[in-house]
């Protein structure tokens, strides 16, 4: 039997790309970076919560237990960045975690300056996206890191902090392909990582080498204070979601190699999650998703040792109005709140949750003045 024809698929090559510099961006970090240090704006209603989370985490410290911050991509275009800088540093969060566009624009910042593109009226010219340096440089930062067998998060982080990339000569990248094939199931993921940057060299794409890639602005990143401090950074992307899929240089192995790397770690903080607090913060989608996979993964390997993971807190802050109480469990369904669909997940995990509805700035410097109070 003939196999079918393969489905028609773009071709990236053909795509004209712009340098990044050239963008107008909506953002410069240094107008929008906010002030760890200044008073924060009233939080209204939500003043008690804020006070009653930062108890809980103060007390997580004190037991070594994790606290983890997962967070959507606004709070970096919020310009929060110095302020995640700041708990991090002081220890009050041991993981960060974002989407695939989080990361991207702490990257810009960090590289650029700034961030943040008229989306109407590029994606009208067809030029959304259409950045050489963004999507070129994160795409071989991926590809190594998967040579490396290191994650997302950690690759990106790496070359903020470091400056550069280094592309092994071919034939380190063929011997170690070779290695793979030889040496059977293990660092196939790394062969695959060595066989797509032999591609990309074959198209004249890539060289071996030192690139150099400054990053005057790297003091405002977050991915790379976490890789300098060793403390996790996950990014949790969806394939064709984030602008850097453009780019021929994205190569989907090292994607799913580095995401699914960043999923397991994130899992396995989840897993000490006892005693703990978890922050979702503008993620109304990725953060409850990864969540309740990574805490039935956990709960399933920790009923086999007799154990249980049951006390931790959930504080969601997110801008959407809701009045239901949920530390009364998930509302009915003829109530509004049952529809919030983020909420109703979490209301789900057991554990202590609360929701605060304000901005992420309102909710963040109110809640790191009450920590350093």
């Amino acid at each position: 039997m003939d196999l079918p024809e393969p489905y028609p698929q773009f071709d990236r090559f053909q795509i004209r790309f712009r340098p990044v510099g050239e963008r107008k961006s909506k953002f410069r970090i240094d107008d929008i970076a906010v002030d760890p240090d200044a008073p924060p704006p009233d939080p209204g209603r939500a003043g008690g919560e804020i006070a009653a989370l930062a108890a809980e985490m103060r007390r997580a410290r004190e037991r070594r237990a994790p606290v983890i911050l997962c967070h959507g991509a606004h709070l970096i275009k919020n310009g929060l960045a110095p302020l995640l800088i700041r708990l991090v540093e002081e220890g009050w969060l041991t993981h960060v975690a974002t989407n695939g566009a989080g990361s991207i624009h702490d990257w810009e910042f960090a590289f650029l300056g700034r961030s943040t593109e008229d989306v109407r009226a590029n994606v009208a010219v067809g030029e959304f996206g259409i950045w050489e340096e963004t999507g070129a440089y994160l795409g071989l930062a991926l590809l190594l890191g998967a040579l490396e067998g290191i994650g997302y998060g950690e690759a990106v982080g790496k070359l903020i902090a470091e400056d550069r990339l280094s592309v092994p000569a071919r034939e380190e990248l063929r011997r170690r392909a070779q290695a793979s094939v030889e040496g059977g199931a293990s660092g196939q993921e790394g062969a695959a990582a060595a066989l797509d940057l032999l591609f990309l060299m074959d198209q004249g794409k890539v060289q071996a080498g030192e690139l150099a890639i400054p990053h005057p602005w790297k003091h405002r990143s977050i991915q790379a204070r976490c890789y300098l401090k060793r403390v996790p950074f996950t990014v949790h992307p969806g394939i064709g979601q984030d602008i850097i899929y453009s780019h021929p240089l994205l190569a989907g192995g090292a994607v799913g190699q580095a995401a699914l790397a960043d999923f397991l770690i994130y899992a396995q903080a989840i897993r000490g999650l006892e005693g703990g607090v978890y922050l979702s913060v503008g993620s109304s989608v990725m953060s409850p998703m990864i969540f309740e996979k990574s805490l039935s993964m956990a709960r399933n390997v920790l009923r086999q040792q007799g154990k249980t993971l049951e006390d931790f807190t959930i504080a969601v802050n997110d801008l959407a109005a809701v009045d239901w109480d949920w530390s009364k469990g998930e509302p009915p369904v003829d109530n509004p709140a049952y529809y919030v669909r983020f909420m109703k997940s979490f209301s789900r995990m057991g554990g202590k949750l609360s929701y605060m509805g304000l901005d992420n700035r309102v909710f963040l410097e109110n809640l790191y003045c009450r920590l350093r109070a």
